[in-house]
């Protein structure tokens, strides 16, 4: 595909997990991340695990700035506070039966 005289090539996918337990992490850690091939493994393997994943272009560029186990800095924390709240209302979502939901909160829904 051509845009404006040049040719486009798309970015091979990327891709970045992150670990927190409240109990010892002060902050997320970034404990996976690549691109390409490697990508591919980590979402494939975070869907046969059954880990809600988030796309963002975005937020997985920022985090693959960053080091294997390594906090996420201060900057990040609203990002991935909504990426977390929203994997825990997935996962309630899962294990709440429909009429026990509340009419009145947004819920996310599993393919």
């Amino acid at each position: 595909m051509a845009d404006g005289g040049r040719s486009a090539t798309k970015a091979p996918p990327q891709a970045a997990a992150l670990r927190y337990q409240a109990e010892t992490d002060r902050a997320p850690r970034v404990v996976a991340k690549g691109q390409g091939a490697l990508a591919e493994q980590i979402l494939r393997r975070a869907r046969e695990s059954g880990v809600p994943i988030h796309e963002s272009q975005e937020l997985a560029a920022a985090l693959m700035q960053f080091e294997l186990e390594q906090q996420i800095p201060a900057a990040l924390y609203v990002a991935i506070a909504e990426v977390l709240a929203w994997a825990y209302r997935l996962e309630a979502d899962r294990t709440v039966a429909p009429a026990d939901r509340h009419p009145d909160l947004p819920h996310v829904r599993s393919k």
